[in-house]
């Protein structure tokens, strides 16, 4: 079983900084892809930033490049997400999820199978 515990959200100011935090528990956290989605109100769930284990290389969807980035720290199991510039717009539950390291970019919510409980993120204007 994989368990994922975000923290880091809260409310911070428009044009301001937060990160977030996933701690994987699993030993074998670096066989895993991760990735970081958000759901609005009255909105489906999204990617907004994933990160492979075998390549290294990241994701972001359009509307969050160059402001937020996503890394991941394997000695700690722990998978982070600096949002910086933060807009009124990404308010929003954030998740972080998990799961097999394909090699494949994994960014629709049906790739992924393990999920955290969510940390809200509120961004005033």
């Amino acid at each position: 079983q994989v368990q994922l515990v975000e923290s880091g959200g809260g409310l911070v100011q428009a044009g301001g900084s937060l990160r977030l935090a996933c701690v994987v528990s699993r030993r074998t956290f670096r066989l895993y892809g991760t990735g970081w989605f958000r759901q609005a109100p009255g909105k489906e769930r999204e990617i907004v930033a994933a990160i492979r284990w075998t390549s290294g290389n990241t994701y972001y969807t359009d509307s969050v490049k160059g402001r937020f980035t996503i890394s991941r720290d394997n000695a700690k199991n722990t998978v982070y997400l600096q949002m910086n510039s933060l807009k009124p717009e990404d308010t929003a539950v954030y998740y972080c999820a998990a799961d097999a390291d394909l090699g494949s970019m994994a960014v629709t919510v049906g790739e992924y199978a393990y999920w955290g409980q969510g940390t809200q993120v509120t961004v005033s204007s």
